[in-house]
């Protein structure tokens, strides 16, 4: 059986770089609408609320943001769901989430963020960066990814050959409205990109490098979907053994089965814990 790590240990990895963080939606958990304290729609059900005008859909459609998007796609168009997640994450204003608050402070040269905000981006601003993101169904390349690099004040797509090995990177696979909107949100992109991301067309050449031997810290995701379980687990192929661990405050039976299998160890505590360990490892100050 595996043993944990103490938090303090998780931090310190995650700061200096040894321990990849790979955040979910409950990164952005007391993230709010500073006007009207409005949570930000950060989880499945939060967001298919969101998307229907603050009211919930079937129950078919509330099992996963995915399907209820595609639902919408298919009434409205594809724009109708990308037009929501531009206004949601690229037009409002919403509080700093901790986390992110955290991150700023250390900056990781290699963050996984699957939600689709800019606060992981905005943690980053003023240092040059690789920002990815994750595209699906388009013409004219073999690849579901595009690559921008951050120069400290603009971003610039580039080739994946001529990322500059140096600079942080920042993997948002399903996308953000920063430099410009791209969103992996329906059925249907999620069907184009996981199937490119099996395959390999997903994850640039130099990612597939840097992430062997890695290993993860699991923050604010929840395994009970398969859709965020398959990216999951194709986002960290050839990671390290242990791969990592998955910070889960009341894991379900299902979660723990699915850990098992992956090698992941459960530690039931949560982002706040974590927070209060990595304020506590610093040395005080003079």
């Amino acid at each position: 059986m595996l043993t944990a790590p103490p938090l303090t240990l998780l931090a310190h990895g995650i700061a200096t770089g040894e321990i990849v963080p790979y955040l979910g939606p409950g990164a952005l958990t007391g993230v709010v609408d500073p006007a009207s304290g409005a949570p930000i729609p950060a989880d499945s059900d939060s967001l298919i609320i969101a998307l229907n005008d603050g009211k919930p859909m079937s129950p078919k459609l509330m099992w996963e943001f995915p399907r209820a998007a595609m639902n919408v796609e298919l009434k409205r168009g594809r724009g109708a769901v990308n037009r929501f997640l531009d206004t949601t994450y690229g037009a409002r204003i919403w509080t700093r989430a901790p986390v992110h608050d955290w991150l700023q402070s250390c900056r990781p040269p290699y963050v996984i963020d699957i939600n689709r905000d800019t606060q992981l981006q905005d943690s980053y601003a003023g240092v040059p960066h690789t920002l990815v993101r994750g595209i699906s169904r388009v013409g004219g390349t073999d690849y579901r990814f595009r690559i921008h690099r951050y120069d400290g004040t603009t971003y610039h797509e580039v080739a994946q050959d001529a990322v500059a090995p140096a600079l942080p990177v920042l993997f948002k696979p399903m996308g953000s409205p920063r430099p410009d909107a791209t969103y992996i949100a329906s059925d249907a992109d999620y069907v184009d990109y996981i199937t490119e991301l099996m395959g390999g067309f997903a994850i640039p050449s130099f990612l597939k490098a840097y992430r062997q031997g890695r290993r993860y810290c699991f923050l604010g995701l929840r395994f009970l979907r398969d859709t965020e379980r398959m990216v999951m687990s194709d986002m960290i192929y050839s990671a390290g053994s242990p791969p990592g661990w998955a910070l889960i405050p009341e894991p379900t039976p299902k979660e723990r089965r699915f850990c098992e299998r992956q090698g992941i160890e459960i530690i039931t505590a949560d982002i706040p814990d974590l927070l209060a360990a990595a304020g506590a490892a610093r040395p005080a100050s003079t």
